[in-house]
């Protein structure tokens, strides 16, 4: 029941992001009624759910507060306050915002990706060094901007896009992480010199966060089949990790397996 209650879940959640995204398209809009009674759908369902998960759960409490938990609420508050809001004509804007974070629905599928925990794992662990990163590409981009503005905004046949060093850095940042949308482009020769430069270090600057994350990642991976881990969450602390034979939770010693063996247990 458990397996069929999680395939109807990812269908209503694919269903409604579809649909919140179908309803901004043009040609579809005149079917207002329609989409009104297709998202009071899927927010009866998703509330229902909510409710479900926060009274079957031992710490309803660590639930509510958990990143998931905030998903599940923010992929209902929507409807239900565009009904509170609707009574004022200056809120109509507030309410189209409000109602486009139904899109947020699509993170309820973390749920069904354990791969995903050791993803966030790895940045986890990497956030460090990614920080550091991060403050030496501001570094870069701020003095090659600064740099650029001079070149090109003191030379008589500079480009006029470099009109103060804001500009200059967003197009430092443009070429270096090789986007190049081509709206600023240096016009002298010793400014196109700099740019090459640019160019050339942006490819080992690309290359080293992904090295960094990737380590990482290929720890996790190798920690996770040395300790067979398990996709099995205890039910009272919220937590995984425990041995694919383990029939105790290690952090709070709740037996994982207490549904199985009583389903009629009480919370």
């Amino acid at each position: 029941m458990g397996k069929w209650f999680d395939i109807i879940l990812l269908l209503f959640i694919f269903s409604s992001v579809i649909a919140v995204m179908m309803e901004t398209v043009p040609e579809y809009e005149h079917h207002k009624e329609f989409w009104i009674i297709l998202e009071w759908i899927f927010t009866i369902f998703f509330t229902i759910e909510y409710f479900m998960r926060i009274y079957t759960v031992h710490s309803p409490k660590k639930y509510v507060t958990s990143f998931f938990g905030i998903v599940d609420l923010v992929s209902i508050l929507p409807s239900y306050l565009s009904i509170i809001i609707a009574g004022t004509p200056a809120g109509l804007m507030v309410i189209r915002a409000i109602r486009l974070l139904r899109v947020f629905r699509i993170f309820k599928l973390g749920n069904f990706l354990f791969e995903g925990q050791i993803i966030m794992k790895a940045l986890k662990e990497s956030r460090d060094k990614i920080l550091v990163f991060m403050f030496f590409i501001i570094v870069m981009v701020t003095i090659f901007g600064s740099v650029i503005y001079f070149i090109e905004n003191g030379s008589s046949d500079g480009h006029k896009g470099f009109t103060s060093i804001p500009k200059s850095v967003y197009w430092a940042i443009v070429t270096l992480s090789t986007v190049g949308y081509g709206d600023i482009s240096p016009n002298t020769t010793l400014g196109q010199f700099l740019s090459s430069i640019l160019m050339i270090m942006a490819y080992a600057v690309i290359a080293v966060p992904t090295g960094i994350v990737t380590a990482e990642f290929s720890k996790g991976h190798k920690r996770k089949m040395a300790a067979k881990f398990s996709t099995q969450l205890c039910s009272f602390c919220l937590r995984d990790g425990h041995d694919k034979d383990a029939d105790f939770c290690k952090y709070c010693g709740n037996n994982l397996h207490m549904a199985d063996k009583n389903p009629r247990s009480p919370k």
